[in-house]
């Protein structure tokens, strides 16, 4: 646990140390690649045991770039990798993150809507997302790359979001959306 924390630490004190905005694109990738890894989902998700895990990136190509270079010969929980550009109005239904680039807007609000209550961990990078049905969500806080959780909306999907993961967030949102 001390190991993710400092890991994760790690990772957001590099935004501080490098404005370069490919450095933070670098330590995002870094973070969904993880994040993973502290989430439980419905037993139903995954049928098979050779079935892999599915990352799905909406609105943010550098982002997915850099995540499928660094999958590469890594997985989630036993299951290999794979990282999918999504462009609007593609079927998000068969991934199991879903990273959202859209600034606040209506195709936001629309995309999280048709989300709601699927076993799809949700990470954007929106101020207030979280109000939206986001679960997990980037934000910098003193130049540094931070992420807020919202238990209760993965809950929502029927995932579970570990409490490693939960200590390491700049804020949980305990309140319900």
């Amino acid at each position: 646990m001390f190991l993710a924390a400092c890991l994760l630490t790690s990772l957001a004190c590099a935004v501080n140390a490098q404005n370069s905005g490919n450095v933070e694109i670098q330590i995002k990738a870094a973070y969904l690649l993880k994040f993973g890894n502290y989430v439980e989902w419905p037993p139903e998700t995954f049928t098979g045991a050779d079935k892999s895990f599915r990352i799905g990136i909406v609105g943010a190509d550098e982002l997915a770039d850099e995540l499928a270079q660094m999958v590469v010969g890594r997985a989630v929980n036993g299951r290999p990798i794979t990282v999918r550009k999504l462009r609007a109005g593609e079927s998000t239904s068969d991934m199991h993150l879903l990273f959202i680039g859209y600034p606040p807007g209506a195709r936001l609000t629309d995309l999280l809507a048709q989300l709601q209550g699927r076993p799809t961990l949700v990470v954007t990078d929106s101020q207030e997302a979280l109000a939206y049905g986001s679960m997990i969500n980037f934000v910098v806080v003193d130049g540094r790359l931070r992420f807020e959780v919202a238990p209760k909306n993965a809950a929502r999907g029927k995932i579970d979001i570990s409490a490693r993961l939960l200590a390491t967030a700049f804020k949980v949102k305990a309140e319900p959306s």
